[in-house]
């Protein structure tokens, strides 16, 4: 059991990540066949749950990308269910301090390193050769860094134990860190959001961790990854159809003379 992940980061390469709302296979097997080096099933925000999930995650491993998810909270029970089916890496919400992140990393592995209930349903099939040790070792435990206490606890959230990498969800990492006083939105521009986008990559890389950002366009995705990340995640499933359909429509409206629609949006 391997974590293809790990071997893009060993050769000094950034991760491109795609991220699957739409609680469909085909949806998800049509993710995977665009290159990516891993896909998120956002268990969070995405329409789906975990018998949404399971399919897309068999989809997923059956294209060779690294299956990833997105919990909705840190709760055990759903942690260790989504890496019995086979993802190879959780990304946590909302963790605040070093205590949390102490827990969340605890589901994530087995004894004597956590608290990780044994009984891989689907990964002990879909990884041959599946153990403690490898589960161990391969899994990645992302912590996402959205609020002010988040922020405030930055530099012991990152040097926890069994946490791999800090995940920045740019919407309400804005949020908490003005208190509401800010917009949501994916690709920040203002100065202090920036500063601590910066700052959060560069914590990371001290703590030798890795870092995620959650990103709206490539442009956005290519200033992450000069700022340090490794892991970028340029929209998604449901942002790229509406994107399409939207530049669509309005072409030929535009064409005919017509009106021009509003492009729909989502948060992550």
């Amino acid at each position: 059991m391997k974590n293809p992940l790990n071997v893009i980061w060993n050769r000094g390469e950034p991760v491109l990540n795609g991220w699957c709302s739409i609680a469909n296979t085909f949806t998800a097997e049509i993710m995977a066949a665009q290159g990516y080096d891993s896909l998120t099933i956002d268990g969070q925000h995405g329409a789906l749950d975990y018998s949404d999930a399971l399919p897309m995650l068999q989809t997923i491993s059956g294209t060779g990308k690294t299956p990833l998810a997105r919990v909705p909270w840190r709760e055990p029970g759903v942690i260790m269910k989504y890496l019995d089916a086979g993802a190879l890496g959780i990304i946590c919400p909302m963790i605040n301090s070093s205590d949390e992140a102490a827990e969340f990393a605890s589901y994530m592995r087995y004894p004597p390193l956590g608290q990780r209930s044994f009984g891989p349903t689907r990964a002990g099939f879909a990884y041959p050769g599946y153990n403690l040790t490898d589960a161990n070792n391969e899994v990645l435990a992302f912590a996402m860094i959205e609020t002010a206490d988040g922020i405030r606890n930055l530099e012991d959230i990152a040097a926890t134990k069994g946490i791999d990498g800090l995940y920045v969800g740019p919407n309400d990492l804005a949020l908490g860190f003005s208190n509401g006083s800010l917009p949501s939105g994916l690709d920040r521009e203002e100065p202090e959001v920036i500063e601590i986008l910066q700052r959060i990559a560069t914590t990371a890389k001290s703590k030798g961790i890795h870092a995620a950002l959650h990103c709206g366009t490539v442009d956005y995705a290519m200033r992450g990854l000069e700022w340090g990340y490794d892991m970028v995640t340029v929209s998604g499933d449901a942002r790229l159809l509406a994107a399409a359909a939207s530049d669509t429509v309005n072409d030929i409206r535009t064409r005919i003379g017509g009106s021009v629609s509003d492009k729909t949006t989502g948060a992550y």
